[in-house]
């Protein structure tokens, strides 16, 4: 590994690592209605957080985990999420450029496309296992961002025909979910199909296999969890189970895997 991708990497880990923190207040505030823009403060005592106490993952090793003015506990998750952000990041800066190797300013547009799916990743899987939501807010400009970013890097000389693939993932994976929530309304919540075209979009970029792989692996994940639940009695058969995260690490494994798992398939079948 070159010097210039360890600087990427390293840089992005540490990218990642603030974007998490922001991500723990857009999990919060999005589903209560709360502003963005209103001064964290902790939910103890209401005094006001100070910047030296906000640094992602260090604050709060250094704080123990408690509120610097009332000793009130602070949550683990915060700083899990942020390393976990962090850690995405890098997998992205460290796997996209492999992927799909790209020059100047394209390579730059994938990237920045891509970080914005991992950040979307871990906000919308918190808030799905919290509220059981997929707020259009958030969803919703996805389209417009990943669109615009990956339009940018066709301009800038990647390959056309990866948008092309990039609109039919989006409609497939799009049309795929809204026949499901179509045939069984219950089965298929709303944010799930706009969702999926989402990550059809990102899916469809990388290739034909990671869009029929990831695609595939959201099910087969969130059906080996909810068998998981049934089986430990955790669950029953009308227990209504998030399916977002599943949907989005079945995207991941089609994003870091597709290619090899597609080429390993079709080569059974001659495909390939």
């Amino acid at each position: 590994m070159s010097v210039s991708s360890v600087f990427l990497i390293t840089v992005a880990v540490i990218f990642g690592t603030v974007i998490g923190s922001f991500l723990n207040v857009v999990a919060y505030r999005v589903p209560a209605g709360i502003s963005l823009m209103r001064e964290s403060r902790c939910p103890g005592c209401g005094s006001p957080v100070q910047w030296y106490h906000n640094i992602p993952v260090f604050s709060w090793l250094t704080l123990l985990g408690r509120c610097a003015a009332c000793d009130a506990r602070i949550s683990f998750r915060y700083p899990v999420v942020e390393a976990a952000t962090g850690l995405l990041f890098g997998l992205v800066a460290w796997f996209v450029p492999l992927a799909m190797p790209l020059p100047g300013f394209a390579g730059f547009a994938v990237l920045l496309a891509f970080w914005w799916f991992a950040a979307i990743t871990v906000v919308l899987v918190l808030i799905d296992l919290d509220t059981k939501r997929l707020p259009d807010v958030i969803v919703l400009p996805s389209y417009a961002v990943g669109g615009v970013l990956l339009l940018l890097a066709c301009l800038f000389g990647a390959d056309w025909g990866a948008l092309l693939r990039a609109g039919i993932g989006l409609g497939a994976l799009y049309g795929f979910y809204a026949l499901l929530r179509l045939v069984r309304p219950g089965g298929m919540g709303g944010g799930d199909v706009k969702l999926a075209g989402v990550a059809g979009m990102y899916l469809g970029w990388l290739g034909w296999g990671p869009l029929m792989v990831g695609g595939f692996a959201a099910f087969l994940l969130g059906g080996v969890f909810g068998i998981a639940l049934l089986a430990s009695g955790r669950a029953q058969r009308r227990t209504a189970i998030p399916f977002g995260p599943w949907l989005l690490a079945g995207a991941w494994v089609g994003v870091l895997a597709g290619v090899r798992l597609g080429a390993w398939y079709g080569g059974l079948y001659g495909l390939y």
